[in-house]
């Protein structure tokens, strides 16, 4: 069991109470092992970005457990989870979510430091992230000096320093360019390969088929579930 990073089990979340209340989730059971891309698929609505938040213990659910590493969330104190997401989470967003003034360097050092790394200390790590996302050159460039794509870069960096091991992926290329979603893709799944785990919600096919597994959702349930290698498949007979 010890290669499994993260486990859903019978994972529900609702909003509001009575008749009035909106079902996100709905039993869910999910396994992510270690070396795995899970991508996440379905309708806007499915529940994929609610089942982003409660697996990176940003929002309980109302009901299941959810284990990282070993560790049940619902048992933590509020320190401790925060502890867990800053050592073992790695979350990617859409829209980057880098903080304006610092420099790339100090937005991926940022979480080391909120750890009570010295600034000297977490640079060192920070600035090999950058390397592995290929923009070492760029650490001290401030966001908004980047484009769209080397931020998207700066934030996998930032999601994956300090060796962390679960990686939460949310439509980490809707707002890319082809070529530069592909790096970023590239990145995620080479961070994947190296060792750690890894969710990638997604509405594109033939970013899914960067993963090793696809479940698809429908209203908060898994419907289906399939090997990306089949997805794989279908897209190479596709016309263009």
């Amino acid at each position: 069991m010890s290669d499994i990073l993260l486990q859903l089990d019978g994972v529900s979340m609702q909003y509001g109470r009575g008749e009035t209340a909106i079902t996100a989730l709905a039993g869910i059971d999910l396994l992510v092992r270690r070396g795995e891309l899970v991508a996440v698929m379905g309708a806007s609505g499915s529940g994929k970005s609610t089942l982003l938040t409660v697996a990176g213990g940003l929002t309980p659910p109302t009901a299941g457990e959810v284990i990282v590493e070993g560790h049940w969330l619902s048992q933590l104190s509020a320190r401790e989870l925060a502890t867990l997401r800053r050592r073992s989470l790695g979350f990617v967003f859409q829209d980057f979510n880098l903080i304006p003034s610092p420099t790339a360097l100090e937005n991926v050092a940022l979480p080391l430091e909120l750890d009570g790394w010295t600034s000297t200390k977490a640079h060192r790590p920070a600035l090999d992230a950058l390397n592995i996302v290929e923009l070492g050159d760029r650490a001290q460039h401030f966001p908004s000096d980047l484009s769209g794509g080397q931020q998207q870069r700066v934030a996998i960096a930032r999601a994956v320093v300090g060796g962390r091991s679960l990686i939460l992926a949310d439509e980490p290329t809707g707002a890319l360019d082809s070529t530069t979603g592909e790096l970023v893709l590239r990145m995620l799944r080479s961070r994947v390969d190296a060792g750690a785990g890894g969710i990638l919600v997604t509405h594109d096919a033939r970013h899914a088929a960067w993963a090793d597994r696809i479940v698809f959702l429908r209203d908060g349930r898994i419907a289906d579930e399939s090997r990306a290698s089949a997805v794989s498949s279908l897209l190479a007979g596709s016309p263009a």
